[in-house]
């Protein structure tokens, strides 16, 4: 079994597509693989499906749309399964859930992989932290559930996904730098920076990996472009913290250049260093 979430909606069970073609159906699916391993109530699933406005045959048509799904586990698992559909779509306690093996849905791997680098990053262990990270912002496909009709249940998770995904691009980008990859990274913190125009953070870290890679006057354009577009789109100056980014470049502040060095492992998170933030 293989459920990906993060990019189109994909669902296999021995090779075979378990994936409906019709949009509610697909809805069902990709909630209940979101949730894996974990008993969705029914009212959840209708309120996905129809919002605050079910009609009088939802619970049925519910019903409907779990046996279709269950059709399909049957059709892709085989006569010779050592189990059966109502074993990995289960009815329990007023709901439905997807039990899925350790491992097979791509959400529940992204959240591993960030829990161990949010952990090695606190350990000061950047370079496991930034491994970490890449490997879980590699299980990205495009955004989360791209082909999939969005009901308000689905639209929370989609957004804590969404949310989450630039976080951990953040953090991992925190980690390079203080491994002192700025060269390295200066092509792709250039691009984010063009999708992201008004995220203060990615422009921070541009304008550090621009001062490092010995091209201060480039940083300093970095934040005046960003002050122009929050000043003409959302009438705000920067942050104090950027403010104070700028005034180190100009000053040439040597803070600009310290790096942690990233603790061996098997070693206690190491004393705090002063660092561009």
């Amino acid at each position: 079994m293989e459920i990906s979430l993060l990019g189109p909606l994909t669902a296999e069970v021995r090779g075979a597509s378990v994936v409906p073609t019709a949009a509610k159906p697909r809805q069902i699916l990709a909630l209940l693989g979101i949730h894996a391993n974990r008993v969705l109530p029914v009212r959840t699933l209708m309120e996905e499906i129809w919002d605050t406005e079910p009609p009088h045959s939802a619970l049925a048509t519910l019903h409907t749309y779990i046996l279709q799904l269950r059709r399909r586990l049957t059709t892709a698992m085989g006569p010779d399964a050592p189990v059966g559909a109502k074993d990995v779509l289960v009815t329990k306690y007023g709901g439905y859930g997807w039990e899925a093996p350790p491992g097979t849905v791509d959400v529940t791997r992204y959240e591993a992989l960030v829990a161990a680098g949010r952990a090695a990053s606190e350990a000061h262990r950047h370079e496991v932290a930034s491994g970490c990270f890449r490997q879980a912002l590699a299980l990205w496909r495009g955004p989360a559930l791209v082909d999939v009709r969005i009901g308000p249940v689905l639209r929370i998770e989609v957004a804590r996904l969404e949310e989450s995904r630039l976080g951990v691009l953040e953090r991992c980008l925190e980690a390079d730098l203080r491994l002192g990859r700025h060269v390295e990274l200066l092509a792709e913190l250039v691009e984010l920076i063009g999708r992201h125009p008004l995220h203060e953070g990615l422009h921070a870290q541009c304008m550090t990996a621009l001062y490092r890679a010995g091209r201060p006057w480039q940083a300093l354009d970095v934040y005046q472009g960003l002050r122009r577009r929050l000043v003409e789109e959302l009438g705000l100056e920067p942050s104090p913290r950027l403010r104070r980014l700028q005034q180190a470049v100009l000053a040439a502040d040597p803070v600009l250049d310290e790096r942690e060095a990233p603790a061996p492992a098997g070693a206690g998170t190491p004393g705090l260093s002063r660092a561009w933030r």
